[in-house]
């Protein structure tokens, strides 16, 4: 059987490094990313989970994660690396879901 939140977390992430691939200066904040999950169809993505996901592709060498410190506490700041680019455009990788051809 599948696991739902493990399918749901490799969604996130690829679509995270798809979504950072895309902008200019290869880089978001949390509050962006988890605006642009909601409106690709995963709605729920809390701040917990985006921070969670965004550790995992930090440790994996795919971005780099800047911290900004606000009143509220920090802003963290994704940015896209060469590896994490590479794995946005198809190369498979752990813990990510696999881009799919167009039907």
């Amino acid at each position: 059987m599948m696991n739902l939140t493990k399918v749901l977390a490799e969604d996130r992430r690829l679509a995270m490094l798809r979504t950072l691939a895309e902008v200019p200066g290869y880089n978001l904040n949390e509050d962006i990313v988890r605006q642009v999950l909601e409106r690709l169809g995963s709605p729920g993505a809390t701040k917990d989970l985006i921070r969670a996901d965004l550790q995992f592709l930090e440790q994996h060498g795919l971005i780099r994660v800047e911290k900004m410190p606000k009143a509220t506490g920090d802003l963290w700041i994704a940015h896209l690396l060469l590896a994490g680019q590479d794995v946005a455009n198809g190369r498979p990788h752990a813990g990510i879901a696999q881009l799919q051809p167009d039907d």
